[in-house]
């Protein structure tokens, strides 16, 4: 089958759309991935690991009406002509939209009414409540989450297939929408297996902390990933365990606060910001941590979708400390792969991490459970298996 995937974001980004479409094609069909550039210069066509990538070219500027996609049908009627073309360009049999931004485009384009299944990565209209952009006095103007909601549940009625995240994603989606449950897949952003098994380290990255006991976070900074509660928690255990760093790998506009947070506490010299990395550095920083680290805030959201970094962390073998929020709460109950304290509680974060820092064979149990998490139940060979069988049916 002629499988058009189409995403409103460049590409390679986002490995949900690389696992997705790598499941597919060893299952025998054939993927075109429609994709954006910002560089009128970039490789229109090519072909990475069997995914046929076409690129269509839109600038910076026209990409930021992506947020208005529900109030102005500016960007809807922009991407649904380049979505057009794709579809009759590569005769596509079947659409696979990636998320809830580009849906509108891709059913205003879809004259043939070409079978279409709508891949949501997260529950984006709560999860836009709080972005920085909706937030400010031009954003709660012109943005609604209400809209986009609405826009998520006339898509998902409108779909062949719907594929989330969760099986808690699955629950709320199928209350709140009144869909058959039956027309849901769960499809984990979870690690392929050539990520644990065949990479390259960094040695540079192993000395510049082979003294310390790691806490490791990988990913997006932003305020409601916690990082403020694991940067209190050094106040105190900084004087039990002197050589310890967190290690915080990603970055977002958050990042001067953090900064100016570690100052405020002084615990700056306890914290190492590396900064966003390319994904072929995680396995060097997941190589030299002790425990990875996982501080979500509580919001409907994270309740009903996984970070990837407790799959990268698991993989990996590392003992984690987690908030508990339901979605990732419930992996590490049901793998025992790491300790839970409650959503921002400092002192529970503090108390996890001694805990585990006193109790070795406690972390070596946690770190085994994981891998064998992963190798048994969690890769993506494992959990593709779902989005297999809805397309061979």
């Amino acid at each position: 089958m002629k499988i058009g995937m189409v995403l409103d974001a460049p590409f390679p980004t986002d490995p949900r759309v690389s696992n997705e479409a790598d499941a597919l094609i060893n299952a025998g069909h054939e993927v075109f991935l429609f994709c954006l550039s910002f560089n009128k210069d970039f490789t229109k066509e090519e072909i990475l690991n069997s995914i046929k990538v076409k690129r269509y070219y839109c600038s910076k500027f026209t990409y930021k009406f992506s947020a208005l996609a529900y109030t102005f049908p500016f960007y809807k009627y922009l991407m649904s002509r380049k979505i057009s073309h794709f579809i009759k360009e590569n005769e596509i049999e079947h659409l696979h939209i990636h998320d809830i931004q580009i849906a509108s485009s891709v059913f205003h384009a879809n004259k043939t009414n070409i079978p279409t299944t709508l891949d949501l990565h997260e529950n984006r209209p709560e999860i836009m409540k709080s972005y920085k952009h909706v937030n400010s006095i031009l954003g709660k103007i012109l943005i609604s989450p209400k809209k986009w909601k609405k826009a998520e549940e006339k898509f998902c009625k409108q779909s062949e297939n719907i594929i989330v995240v969760t099986n808690a994603a699955k629950d709320e989606l199928s209350n709140r929408v009144s869909l058959n449950p039956k027309k849901i897949i769960v499809f984990p952003n979870t690690v392929k297996k050539d990520f644990y098994n065949d990479y390259k380290l960094v040695p540079t990255i192993k000395q510049k902390f082979s003294k310390n006991f790691v806490l490791l976070y990988l990913g997006n900074t932003s305020k409601r990933r916690g990082l403020e509660i694991a940067i209190d928690s050094l106040i105190e255990i900084k004087n039990l365990i002197p050589e310890i760093k967190l290690v915080i790998v990603g970055s977002s506009s958050f990042d001067s606060k953090l900064k100016v947070l570690a100052k405020k506490k002084n615990v700056h010299n306890y914290i190492s910001f590396e900064g966003w990395k390319d994904e072929s550095y995680f396995p060097s920083y997941l190589d030299i941590a002790d425990i990875g680290i996982s501080p979500l805030e509580s919001n409907i959201h994270h309740d009903t979708t996984y970070a990837n970094k407790i799959f990268q962390y698991m993989s990996f073998g590392c003992a984690m400390i987690c908030s508990d929020v339901l979605a990732q709460k419930e992996i590490i109950e049901k793998y025992k792969t790491g300790e839970l304290f409650k959503a921002g509680s400092s002192k529970g974060f503090t108390k996890s991490v001694l805990e585990l820092y006193k109790n070795t064979e406690k972390m070596k149990t946690y770190s085994e459970n994981g891998k064998i998490a992963i190798e048994h139940n969690l890769n993506n060979e494992i959990v593709s298996q779902q989005i297999i069988s809805m397309y061979g049916k």
